[in-house]
């Protein structure tokens, strides 16, 4: 069994609607953020790969381009703009490219902090 991962970085601003540090959050400001996904599996006996890294940088590229530079309050399918959404935003993205994917975590470098999606809870 085998994990590969990958990250891409993305500069992004929003607004956030918050009970501390309230007005900061409501202006509009940026961040700088690391997404990395992980993806879990067994090698193809044919090619060797868990995954075709052609193919998962593809499927970055394009997840990528949906949120750099953007006003993250515009996207329609987001919610508000927190790490949480954002992780769990890009595993909707890769999910149906990546039917392995385990994790998507997503870093703000500014002050440390990060979120990990594993994934829709099954019951």
């Amino acid at each position: 069994m085998y994990e590969l991962s990958k990250e891409f970085r993305f500069d992004a601003a929003h607004t956030l609607q918050r009970t501390v540090d309230a007005d900061p959050s409501r202006r509009i400001h940026g961040h700088s953020y690391r997404a990395e996904v992980v993806v879990r599996g067994r090698a193809d006996p044919e090619t060797g790969m868990v995954i075709d890294l052609g193919l998962l940088d593809r499927a970055l590229a394009e997840t990528r381009d949906g949120l750099d530079h953007r006003f993250l309050d515009e996207i329609n399918d987001l919610g508000p703009a927190t790490m949480e959404n954002l992780s769990s935003w890009i595993w909707r993205k890769l999910q149906p490219i990546c039917p392995n994917l385990v994790r998507v975590t997503v870093r703000r470098d500014s002050d440390n902090g990060a979120c990990s999606y594993y994934g829709a809870e099954t019951a």
